[in-house]
This record gives C-alpha cells, structure tokens and sequence, in this order.
C-alpha cells in the first residue's frame, strides 16, 4: 500500500491516451490540474500513449481513449473521457 511520508495513501492513476489527440490532450490537462489541486499530499500518474505503447492496452482491457484508472487505492476504478467534469471526477477519485 503506498503511502507518503506523512502516512496518507498515495493515489496511483494511469491515463491511456492515444498520442496528441485534442482529447488525449483535454485529459491530461484535466487530470494534472485534479491531482495539484486534490492530491497535492501524493499521487503517482502514469501517462500511457497507445500509439506508441500500443500492448499496453491488454492487461487493462482498454479499448477507447482516454481511459483513466485508478489503481490505489482499490477499489479499481475506470473514467473515460476527456475528464472535463473535474468535479465528478476528483469526487470518484476520492477528493473530500
């Protein structure tokens, strides 16, 4: 279970975007902006072109772009989309 020095869960995301698609762009803006702005106290994003990386999609099933996971803590979640209601998305991510 990661946790930072100060013992709060570290929230791990992965975003799935297909190269620099406005969409992809859209939401990785939006996620960046969520996790300053929510999970400044720890957060881990991983940022995964399918363009370039395009196996990486297996293991997590994905089929459209964008899609964000939240790996931890669990349970797993998946948002898909651009990400633009940031609101609902730092709520489902756990933001209180």
């Amino acid at each position: 279970m990661p946790k930072t020095a100060d013992t709060h869960e570290v929230l791990v995301l992965r975003l799935y975007v297909a190269g620099d698609a406005p969409n992809s762009r859209l939401a990785i803006a939006n996620i960046q902006a969520i996790c300053e702005t929510h999970f400044a106290a720890g957060h881990k994003l991983e940022i995964v072109d399918l363009l370039k990386h395009p196996m990486r999609a297996l293991p997590d099933s994905i089929v459209v772009t964008p899609t964000l996971m939240k790996l931890h803590p669990l349970p797993v979640q998946r948002l898909i989309g651009s990400l633009s209601d940031t609101n609902r998305v730092a709520m489902v991510l756990g933001a209180r």
